[in-house]
């Protein structure tokens, strides 16, 4: 059976598209991979359908919560990443974390950010007890110290964070209007962009090991 790992969130733009779908692609690179586009809003596939020929992974969009909790019956696949609806009360979103092996749980590190993204661990996460670790995304790479203070406050409520946390940059933007993940874009800071979520796959990866 593959591994499925859920990306989730309670609030909308906080890089959580942005993260399935290169954390799909990075980890397709040695792995047969499926990306399921839970998200009604459709931004996952909005983005790969731009340019099919440039992923290496497949891609479903499924909203319906009665086929999402059938997922662990798939076959075929190494890996399930699922970009869920920004919804913690969605029925889609509480079938997927209901058969999901662990969740990564993507935010900025801004004070009002993170806030919602507690509430979002305690709510729909901690009663679960599943694997999980917060991601910091957006990350300015001029104020690092805002990111590492996210992390110590996390620390501190026993909420598990990644090491690694993705910077903003231009490049990502401009890689979903391409078509095309981080790892095929070719723009400013490109590498820079797709080294950040290379080192969170091999930090995730890290732990599924334990």
């Amino acid at each position: 059976m593959p591994r499925i790992v859920a990306i989730v969130n309670g609030k909308g733009g906080v890089g959580k598209t942005t993260t399935a779908v290169n954390l799909a692609a990075t980890f397709s690179k040695k792995r047969k991979v499926l990306l399921v586009d839970a998200d009604i809003q459709g931004s996952a596939t909005w983005w790969i359908e731009r340019n099919k020929e440039k992923w290496n992974f497949e891609l479903a969009q499924e909203t319906d919560p009665e086929l999402l909790s059938s997922l662990r019956q798939i076959e075929g696949y190494d890996l399930v990443v699922v970009d869920t609806p920004p919804a913690l009360r969605s029925e889609a979103l509480a079938a997927v974390v209901s058969i999901a092996d662990y969740l990564v749980l993507p935010t900025p590190p801004a004070p009002m950010d993170l806030a919602v993204l507690i509430d979002t661990v305690r709510q729909a996460v901690t009663p679960m007890g599943i694997a999980h670790r917060v991601l910091l995304t957006r990350v300015d790479s001029r104020s690092l110290g805002e990111a590492l203070e996210a992390q110590n406050t996390l620390m501190e409520l026993g909420i598990p964070a990644c090491n690694a946390f993705v910077r903003s940059y231009k490049a990502h933007e401009r890689a979903a209007l391409e078509g095309v993940p981080i790892t095929e874009w070719r723009g400013n800071n490109a590498r820079e962009a797709e080294a950040d979520y290379r080192r969170v796959a091999d930090e995730l990866q890290r732990d599924w090991r334990k």
